[in-house]
């Protein structure tokens, strides 16, 4: 079994977090990994006006094609009694 969870950590720098894995797992150690992401420590988050600035340069960088690939079939499943 694998989760992937993304938390902010508050501004004590503590990461508050709940993660019910079943009774299986009861009295068993797991491990947790922490890994940052997004600005470095100590960088403020854009303002609008820095984050419209990059949107707006990042528009018509795109220069592929866009599709949507096959989706598949539909799974057929039972009926819930």
């Amino acid at each position: 079994m694998k989760y992937s969870l993304l938390h902010r950590v508050d501004a004590e720098g503590v990461l508050h977090f709940g993660l019910e894995l079943g009774e299986e797992y009861a009295n068993k150690f797991v491990r947790v990994t922490v890994e940052g992401v997004g600005p470095a420590s100590g960088d403020a988050p854009l303002s609008d006006e820095e984050w419209s600035k990059r949107v707006k340069d990042l528009a018509g960088k795109w220069l592929g094609e866009f599709e949507r690939p096959p989706q598949g079939e539909y799974e057929q499943r039972e009926e819930l009694s």
